[in-house]
Formats: structure tokens, C-alpha cells, sequence
């Protein structure tokens, strides 16, 4: 309900978006009113979708636009909306080489699987092996702190966050644990949060 509301004060600033909106709701309106299920079932799928698509938009304006001296590539700023097992993926990166590069998957299907690990101790210790794994926090959100070095000796970070249903994950190349952390405290958390839960 929180998610229709945000985009409801989202469509009376964006007309063009909102008409295609009203015109999915009244296809399925109509549809469901001459007994044509599938159909109406279709257009609300494609209402869906354009919410999921502004919601996404908004998230990005929220991004910060620099990551330390690594500036957003605004301009691969990416919005990606599927109806079925995963929904809407937000993309930003920042730096020449995407040096830094934050993902938001809502629905996603690994936030059960990462959340098992990170509130059974047993679990999250088997987790951790070879110091390569750890539990985190970042804003209050519990999360994973996995760090890979590849065969050039770079040492690369993931953060991944779940945040209700959404999974966040944040990934800075050649840096070290300290840095990633301290980055990933800028993102505006606890707005995302209110837009995608």
C-alpha cells in the first residue's frame, strides 16, 4: 500500500508516465468487467511494471553522485523491470573502470538464503571461512562483507544487503574492507528502503 502511495505522488509530476498507468488500470477495468481474466490480469501486470520502473528512477535521483573521488556514470544509470520471479533492477556505477558498482534487485530470490545465514550463528559460520566472509552492519542492516582476490593480486569487496525482499549489493575493486565500508555507509539506506519496501 506504502508503494502505491509513493507512486501516486510520483504520477502527479510525471504526466506523460501517468497516462500510460491510467490507461493499463482502465484496461484492466474493463477486461475484468467482460469476464476477460487473462486480459485483465495482463494490463495490471503492465501497471505493475511502470511503478516498478518509477520507483526505480527515484531510487537512482537519491544515489549519490559521486563515491569518494569516483564519479556516477550517470549516464549507464540502468532501470530494469520483469513481471514473474524477480522484479525491477536498479544499476549505478561510479569510476572509469566501474570501479564501484551498486545493484537493487527487488524480489530477489537470494535475500531467504542470505538472511538464513546471517541469523543462525551456525550457519553464518560456516559462512566465513578462511576470513574471506563476514557479518556486518551498515546503517542497522545486517548484511555480508565477502572479500575476493583475484589472480593479479587485486583485492576486491562485495557488500550485500538484504532490505526486506530487495537485495542490495555493492562491489568496489582494488580497495580494502575499511573503504568498502565507509563507502557503503553514504548510500542513502533508509531512503531506498522507504521506496522499495
Amino acid at each position: 500500500m506504502k508503494k502505491i502511495f509513493i507512486v501516486i505522488l510520483i504520477f502527479i509530476g510525471s504526466k506523460g508516465v501517468g497516462q500510460n498507468f491510467t490507461a493499463d488500470i482502465t484496461n484492466a477495468k474493463s477486461s475484468y468487467a467482460a469476464g476477460k481474466l487473462e486480459d485483465a490480469h495482463f494490463a495490471l501486470q503492465q501497471a505493475m511494471q511502470e511503478i516498478d520502473m518509477i520507483i526505480g528512477k527515484e531510487v537512482l535521483k537519491q544515489l549519490p553522485q559521486k563515491m569518494d573521488a569516483f564519479n556516477a556514470n550517470i549516464k549507464d544509470d540502468n532501470v530494469t523491470s520483469t513481471v514473474g520471479f524477480i522484479g525491477t533492477t536498479i544499476h549505478r556505477s561510479y569510476g572509469n573502470a566501474d570501479d564501484v558498482d551498486l545493484s537493487i534487485i527487488s524480489n530477489s530470490p537470494m535475500v531467504a538464503t542470505l538472511n538464513a545465514f546471517l541469523n543462525t550463528p551456525l550457519l553464518g559460520g560456516m559462512m566465513s571461512k578462511n576470513g574471506d566472509n563476514k557479518i556486518i552492519k551498515v546503517q542497522g542492516y545486517k548484511g555480508q562483507l565477502t572479500r575476493d582476490t583475484n589472480s593479479n593480486g587485486q583485492t576486491n569487496y562485495t557488500i550485500q544487503l538484504p532490505i526486506g525482499s530487495s537485495l542490495i549489493t555493492f562491489t568496489a575493486k582494488n580497495t580494502t574492507d575499511t573503504q568498502v565500508m565507509t563507502w557503503a555507509n553514504t548510500l542513502p539506506l533508509q531512503q531506498i528502503a522507504k521506496l522499495i519496501q
